[in-house]
């Protein structure tokens, strides 16, 4: 690794003209599908069409000139009009499933395929790079490749490809294919695609994550099961209709749990009789009942009714939905707040790529993760668009439980891995937590049968005011100046059996990058005998308990912090602030200071939190300084946090070695993507995943960078979490550390109400009276 006096290039100050810079160069077909400013407001958004369009025209972003040049660069036409990392649209996944489907070699095999998801199979960087210089915004002609001869300038991108995870019911095996996706255009037609198989693999002893249709499935064969009903009567149960059958994958305790046989042990709730639209079975646990489905063949292959444990009586306060809350009377005394814009938001969007107050990034979308964020960047004045990552997503969530009796010590849900958090995702259009000028965003899935079903509003874009920015007042003079803070809001809420959890990207004008999750929805319960109590949990109701548990959550960034594409110029320091010993360097003994350690390779960087020493992380340009001849970089800010309360012999810690550490830190793979591996469900090995993939120990001293941020909350259930639990938030920060040369956001203007104040102020009360004022009431 160089020195930064070697390598380093100095930054431009921030207060430059920062307005963002994007050459116009295109043809005629350099068109993109539709250019948006954003959607109606909320309220006011008309009845969409069974397959709409990903965006709605309120203000299009002027076109490119197609007449235009730069520096001598041809004018070149675009191969396919849609960017290498746009999610796929609901017609290329039914090309890739159709082309995957006729290439099964026999009927049988045909007949048992069932797709579990068909995603982007995303294409190497310098694709992305080619596709951003040449063809779509932000169009970064500056990464034009230079020859003796001239520039070399390419005719077309690459065909996108789609990758499709595949169960076949019959011969209980899992693979993978790869299709090629290509884009034929017609004159009369809008276009159409087609495909053609380019691999298949049989991936051995796994299982893949579960589907909504299978959990349908096992909830009305343990309905029709005889001795479940049998069981069912035996507690006062007749009507099938008020059971609720939850299948759990059996994760991995032992041989029995072995991935040669598809599993799910499902949790028993039961309903209560009354009117209530929504009424909240998991207010009754069914306990005593165990229940194992093989879900290949959909058949009960074990039962047992081993302890007969009444079901909880009725809680008067189990219910949530309006009018039916404590009291049946609800609030009368809140006023409508509306958020107004009356010029309409400050983000652009065209198609999936999204400009905002400096930002600028793409939206994808995936089955398992959900939200995913691409080619991060902050426009910043000369300097240009300076990267900070180049993919951003939750890869993973556990929840373990702390009760080891049966069933909750099984209960340690793998979310993204056994279930998917985008194939759970909500569409918005049933409730949203945003206000004011919203852009929404489609998400398209494969079924488990293949056809293809749309989330409609499944993505939230918006602005929201975010109380003071800066402030200061001269207290000679009276005068103050005072901004206020604005963040754009990326999101999506998915539902996962009984809790709900809320994903978010925060964007500041500052250059931050928050991530949050919400946690609420519905506690899962247990029931108890009468008189009986537990310590590892809370008693909510009478014979109604909640267990102690945990919530854990993965953060994989792939970091870029001031790298152009190719470039691998990053590394990580770790942060403590240290008290300084006492001595000649601090007799006052009140001295302390930020001491960094270099993170030199893979095992090196297991780290955890310190709050008592104010630890943080620090991702650095090993060839980029700024004004201060400090090499620039972003640092990760733990919010608060907890490690595992399990014992080290807890069998999910076999399944969840990344939960030992809060960070790990990695030499980018295209293939090391989730932390317990592609297929936890089931999985008995401990020798996949982020624990295995650092045993390689690779150099981390100037590489291409990426972070595995593991934040969790213990959650020990209060009596106010009951019957919907009020939303908890955790998350961290991205924060530019000697990133700019200056404030980023000195450059913001005061709101027009400030600017009439202060006018007023002026006028009513003269400069010089304010000033001796303010001198009189300091002096």
């Amino acid at each position: 690794m160089a020195s930064a006096s070697q390598k380093a290039t100095p930054t431009s100050s921030c207060c430059a003209d920062s307005a963002p810079v994007i050459a116009a160069v295109a043809a005629s077909a350099n068109v993109a599908p539709e250019r948006t400013v954003a959607d109606r407001r909320d309220d006011q958004r008309p009845a969409k069409p069974a397959m709409p369009s990903l965006t709605h025209p309120v203000d299009p972003i002027p076109e490119p000139s197609t007449n235009a040049s730069a520096k001598g660069v041809q004018v070149m036409t675009k191969a396919q009009t849609s960017h290498p990392l746009d999610p796929l649209s609901a017609a290329e996944i039914s090309v890739a499933v159709a082309m995957v489907r006729a290439a099964g070699a026999t009927p049988e095999l045909r007949d048992g395929m069932r797709f579990v998801e068909a995603v982007l199979l995303e294409p190497d960087k310098p694709v992305v790079a080619l596709a951003d210089a040449y063809f779509f915004p932000p169009l970064q002609h500056s990464l034009l490749p230079r020859t003796k001869g001239g520039p070399v300038i390419p005719t077309k991108l690459p065909p996108r490809r789609a990758r499709l995870v595949v169960y076949n019911k019959k011969s209980n095996e899992t693979s993978i294919w790869i299709v090629e996706l290509s884009e034929v255009h017609a004159a009369t037609r809008g276009g159409h695609h087609r495909g053609k198989v380019i691999s298949s693999e049989v991936i051995p002893d796994v299982q893949p994550p579960m589907d909504a249709v299978e959990y349908a499935e096992c909830e009305a064969v343990v309905k029709d099961f005889p001795p479940f009903r049998e069981a069912m009567k035996k507690r006062g149960i007749e009507d099938m209709d008020l059971v609720m059958v939850d299948p759990w994958c059996v994760g991995y305790h032992g041989d029995a749990d072995a991935p040669s046989r598809r599993l799910a042990k499902p949790l028993i709730f039961c309903r209560t009789e009354s009117d209530c639209p929504m009424e909240n079975g998991y207010a009754r646990p069914v306990e005593g009942i165990h229940v194992l489905v093989d879900m290949q063949n959909m058949v009960v292959i074990e039962f047992e009714d081993n302890k007969f444990v009444p079901l909880p009586p009725a809680d008067p306060l189990r219910n949530y939905t309006a009018g039916e809350t404590r009291g049946g009377v609800d609030r009368s005394d809140v006023k409508p707040l509306q958020i107004i814009q009356p010029e309409g938001p400050s983000f652009r969007v065209n198609g999936y790529y999204v400009e905002w107050q400096k930002w600028n990034f793409r939206i994808g979308f995936t089955p398992r993760e959900g939200l995913v964020l691409y080619s991060i960047a902050y426009v910043d004045g000369s300097r240009g668009r300076r990267p900070v990552a180049h993919r951003l997503s939750f890869v993973e969530m556990v929840v373990p439980y702390g009760d080891s009796n049966n069933p909750h010590y099984r209960k340690n849900a793998f979310d993204a891995g056994e279930d998917g958090l985008g194939k759970n995702a909500h569409s918005l259009k049933k409730g949203c937590d945003c206000l004011g000028f919203i852009k929404y965003f489609d998400a398209h899935f494969t079924n488990f049968t293949g056809g293809v079903e749309t989330v409609e509003n499944c993505v939230c874009l918006h602005e929201e005011d975010h109380g003071i920015l800066w402030k200061h007042q001269d207290w000679r003079t009276g005068l103050a100046e005072v901004r206020r803070s604005r963040r754009l809001t990326v999101s999506f809420v998915c539902t996962v059996a009984n809790y709900e959890y809320g994903f978010y990207w925060h964007f500041y004008q500052d250059g931050k990058i928050e991530a949050e999750v919400k946690l609420t929805g519905i506690l899962s319960l247990g029931a108890l005998q009468p008189g009986e109590t537990r310590k590892y949990g809370t008693m909510i109701a009478p014979g109604l308990y909640a267990p102690v548990h945990q919530h854990f959550f993965v953060a994989r960034m792939d970091m870029a912090v001031d790298c152009k594409p190719g470039e691998a110029f990053n590394q990580v320091l770790e942060v403590d602030v240290n008290i300084e010993e006492p001595g000649e360097e601090n007799i006052h003994n009140n001295a302390f200071y930020a001491k960094e350690t270099l993170l030199r390779s893979e095992l090196q960087a297991m780290r955890d939190c310190a709050p008592l020493t104010a630890r943080h992380w620090i991702v650095r340009n090993t060839r980029t300084v700024n004004r201060s001849g400090q090499l620039t970089g972003y640092k990760l800010v733990p919010g608060s946090n907890c490690l595992p309360l399990a014992g080290c012999e807890a069998k999910f810690l076999r399944r969840a070695a990344f939960l030992k550490h809060n960070l790990w830190v990695t030499c980018y793979a295209r293939d090391e993507m989730f932390p317990g591996g592609e297929f936890p469900n089931q999985n008995p090995r401990d020798s996949e995943g982020l624990a295995t993939w650092v045993k390689q120990d690779r150099s981390l001293e100037e590489t291409d960078i990426v972070l595995w941020y593991v934040f969790g909350i213990t959650h020990v259930p209060r009596l106010e979490d009951w019957p919907v639990m009020p939303a908890e938030r955790i998350g961290f920060m991205l924060m530019p550390h000697g990133f700019f040369n200056c404030s980023p956001v000195v450059d913001v203007p005061p709101n027009s109400s400030e600017m009439d104040t202060k006018e007023s102020d002026l006028k009513d009360n003269g400069l010089f009276k304010s000033t001796q004022n303010g001198l009189l009431a300091k002096l």
